[in-house]
């Protein structure tokens, strides 16, 4: 069967995720590495109902964000055994950029909350969240982590100040960033698509680390690199093939994220350019 190259790069780092951690999965110590809890938020105007996830990590513990950077796993949800739910939104806070060894990740320490806007089938009638979180956990060493979770929620409970936080530790949209224009340029290259984005909008503040998403499960971009041309931060990645599938490219389904050092950005989409 011929694999193709993400594939390979993903089987490859969960390999090597696996073998890390496996000398210590036997011990029980790393059972208090990370604990959570369902927050309830109560009802917002539209109806909908706000909860959240709370994680909370042993001191110099991290874990990551969606795009976990040049190392480590991304992750992944299930919400199988939720009951009156037809929607879930996930609104992720402002993530750190950790330099180690050379390589940079986007993560968390101590703790992270993740609001979720929950949209019922029935309004009104009973919610139940329930499901299970895979992460990745590191400090010394790496470990992988599954948490599972069954909350019935609270519809009259009142505003939660954690999940107000972590709403108002989200990036900036692109309108008040000042972000005047996103143009992409889609270049084919050996094993899939380059994308160079010229993003015309002010500083983030300091060094800026740019993320580019391809918006659909079945692309997986490269590590993004980026850099000043006057005005405008140019960012840089190549998307591959998750699978065996052809490769397609939705210029408005890309996402990109800038990290500064005085706020973050979440743009979303590009035109041609």
């Amino acid at each position: 069967m011929t694999r193709t190259l993400p594939s390979l790069i993903a089987a490859t780092s969960l390999a090597l995720f696996c073998l890390i951690s496996s000398a210590v999965k036997a011990d029980r110590a790393w059972d208090n590495v990370v604990t959570l809890e369902v927050l309830d938020g109560g009802a917002t105007a539209q109806g909908h109902y706000l909860a959240a996830l709370r994680l909370r990590l042993a001191d110099g513990w991290k874990t990551y964000w969606r795009a976990p950077g040049d190392a480590g796993i991304p992750p992944r949800f299930t919400w199988r055994g939720s009951r009156n739910v037809a929607d879930l939104r996930l609104t992720w806070p402002t993530p750190e950029v950790f330099l180690t060894s050379g390589l940079r990740t986007i993560g968390y320490h101590d703790e992270l909350v993740i609001p979720i806007e929950i949209t019922p089938r029935v309004p009104g009638a009973p919610v139940r969240l329930k499901g299970r979180m895979e992460l990745g956990l590191c400090k010394d060493v790496c470990i992988p982590s599954e948490l599972s979770f069954d909350h019935r929620a609270n519809l009259d409970a009142d505003r939660n100040p954690a999940i107000a936080a972590a709403l108002a530790a989200r990036p900036y949209s692109a309108e008040e960033a000042q972000v005047r224009a996103v143009a992409c340029r889609l270049t084919p290259s050996p094993y899939g698509m380059r994308v160079t984005a010229r993003i015309t909008m002010p500083s983030a503040g300091g060094q800026e680390y740019a993320v580019i998403e391809g918006g659909t499960p079945d692309l997986v971009a490269t590590e993004t690199t980026a850099w000043r041309e006057g005005g405008a931060l140019m960012a840089e990645t190549e998307l591959l093939a998750a699978g065996n599938g052809p490769l397609v490219v939705d210029r408005s389904a890309l996402r990109f994220t800038v990290l500064g050092t005085s706020h973050a950005v979440d743009i979303r989409g590009c035109t041609a350019g």
